[in-house]
């Protein structure tokens, strides 16, 4: 039997939407009362509408976000999204921003991924189940 990501996924974000951005339990290892933000992107081949619940590190003004895929070989779609259209929204708690998308690189990469991985071990986890470099993303504030 396979797990239906797009089915946990639309459960996550009701109970995101219902809850003014909290969610309880254990989403995708992630302890209860962790910081998730939903992610809209566009699809970069499709054009369609995407929305995408992650789990984010403040960062001041900032919201980054890590192209994990739970340490799959490839990056995720959303990822691949804002690369073509790093112009976007999140949904925060009860708000809603605008934000503008840039990979992290060099040693501010390092320093975020770093603190990723101290505030939520199984970030390291996912590092070590990949030969890829995960790619760490700041939503920035537009």
């Amino acid at each position: 039997m396979s797990f239906d990501f797009a089915d946990f996924n639309r459960q996550v974000i009701e109970e995101f939407r219902a809850n003014g951005g909290r969610v309880a339990g254990n989403f995708g290892g992630v302890e209860e009362g962790a910081t998730l933000l939903l992610l809209h992107t566009t699809g970069a081949r499709t054009g369609k509408p995407r929305l995408h619940p992650l789990a984010y590190l403040p960062h001041g003004d900032a919201f980054v976000v890590f192209a994990s895929k739970a340490g799959a070989p490839t990056n995720p779609d959303w990822y691949h999204n804002l690369r073509a259209s790093p112009r976007t929204r999140i949904e925060v708690g009860s708000e809603v921003l605008q934000v503008v998308a840039r990979v992290a690189e060099g040693e501010e990469r390092e320093r975020l991924w770093t603190a990723q991985k101290e505030r939520m071990p199984y970030f390291a986890k996912y590092e070590r189940r990949t030969t890829r470099r995960i790619p760490v993303v700041v939503l920035e504030r537009a």
